[in-house]
């Protein structure tokens, strides 16, 4: 039985919910965004809020895993992440990524990562727009059932 991948789970900061977003970044050189999504040899997952970002978790992919059916485990590997940096994406993988509310992001190649959070930073400060603002109301949706489901069953275990 070959491995077809290694992950690194870095434990974030004490308060994870602070993160307003989190995005991957296709990368070998885990410093600039330097590959493809389908064929990346690895995949930081950062998480950015308005005052810091962290690195959560790092993949790294074997070389073997080039198989036509890799699509998705890779976005499942993705599933909390918002978006995606890469150097290009194939039509079949952002038909994918956006099922799952992933927003693929084309970036030259070499483009420095950390630069790439900074600029996420400063726009969270400002005021998101584009894809980081649908992805902030997303997660904001999301939180919303989730409390509503936490209460409804709060209200079902009360005694009548």
């Amino acid at each position: 039985m070959s491995i077809n991948k290694r992950r690194l789970h870095v434990e974030p900061s004490p308060d994870a919910s602070s993160f307003k977003v989190k995005v991957a970044f296709a990368t070998h050189d885990r410093q600039t965004v330097d590959q493809h999504f389908g064929s990346s040899l690895g995949m930081l997952i950062y998480g950015i809020s308005e005052q810091d970002w962290h690195l959560i978790e790092a993949i790294e992919y074997s070389v073997s895993d080039r198989v036509h059916d890799k699509l998705p485990s890779r976005i499942n590997d993705l599933a909390e992440c918002s978006a995606v940096f890469c150097n290009a994406c194939g039509a079949a993988a952002i038909r994918q990524l956006i099922e799952q509310n992933i927003q693929p992001i084309k970036v030259r190649e070499g483009y420095d990562i950390h630069q790439l959070l900074s600029e996420m930073q400063q726009e969270l400060q400002q005021g998101p727009s584009g894809w980081l603002a649908r992805a902030m109301k997303q997660r904001e949706d999301v939180q919303t059932a989730e409390n509503s489901q936490q209460r409804l069953s709060q209200l079902m275990d009360e005694e009548w």
